[in-house]
């Protein structure tokens, strides 16, 4: 995304969300326990706008993303949601399915790691925005539940078909969206839905443990890392090392590149500056 962000001021609160930016770190945390963080259209639209304007800002360099209470979020509000979207036409549908996709591309568009901290329920876009994340760090509380089938819908929503099976591979990707049963931890760590599994009510400090060995590193090296692992998903062999070999060409003219030779010849750890 374009740092250019003409004369718009950043955004001083947001209404659904809780945001706590600390040297680098943001945690964004969905802050509605009482609804099991259930979404509502607000949510949404203060997700996707958030993530863009971190993005254009450059002062964060890793997110975690979590919840409040007793799970990290349950999907779509029955009520906001599915309720409210009975009374919407064709075209109203597709603005509010887009939208919700423009979420998911935010999480893996932007130029930072975003760290899913886990715990408790993940279901329905809770479990996709999970899926969306660099890393997803969960105790042994948590459930995913693709539950799209469950509701009439398609399992396929909000980029799921995209990406779990970029995740898990296509056998179990085809069973949890066509089933929509629950995976607790101990499966999601097998077949690979997990980064890693901690011990119950570990996740949130170690998401933030990692999250800040992230943003203390070579943030444009990560940040080309993500792209570069984003776009490749669909490129040929010969286009993905030609791509390789034209970032790997711009960094090398990097100040982070320069850095590491040095502080590697002076027998000290680099001070990495970003660029």
């Amino acid at each position: 995304m374009s740092p250019f962000t003409g004369s718009t001021p950043r955004t001083a609160r947001w209404h659904h969300l809780r945001v706590d930016i600390d040297r680098g770190v943001a945690t964004v945390t969905l802050a509605r326990p009482e609804k099991l963080n259930a979404l509502t259209f607000g949510a949404y639209a203060d997700l996707r706008d958030l993530l863009a304007e971190l993005s254009r800002e450059r002062s964060v360099r890793a997110l975690v993303l979590d919840g409040e209470g007793r799970g990290f979020c349950s999907g779509g509000d029955v009520d906001e949601i599915i309720g409210a979207t009975l009374a919407l036409d064709t075209a109203q549908l597709l603005d509010f399915n887009r939208m919700t996709g423009q979420v998911v591309r935010a999480l893996r568009e932007c130029p930072f790691p975003v760290v899913a901290a886990l715990h408790g329920v993940a279901a329905g876009a809770g479990a996709v925005l999970a899926l969306a994340a660099d890393f997803r760090i969960a105790d042994p509380t948590t459930r995913f539940a693709f539950l799209f089938t469950r509701v009439g819908l398609s399992g396929g929503d909000m980029g799921a078909a995209y990406l779990l099976p970029r995740v898990v591979g296509l056998g179990h990707a085809t069973r949890l969206l066509m089933l929509g049963e629950p995976v607790l931890a101990p499966e999601a760590e097998r077949i690979g839905l997990l980064s890693e599994l901690t011990e119950e009510g570990g996740a949130g400090e170690r998401a933030a443990e990692l999250a800040r060995r992230l943003a203390d590193g070579p943030a444009l090296a990560l940040a080309q890392t993500k792209a570069l692992l984003t776009s490749e998903l669909d490129m040929p062999l010969a286009a993905s090392i030609e791509l390789d070999a034209a970032t790997q060409a711009l960094l090398m003219n990097g100040e982070d590149y320069a850095e590491f030779h040095a502080a590697f010849t002076e027998k000290r750890a680099p001070k990495w500056r970003g660029c």
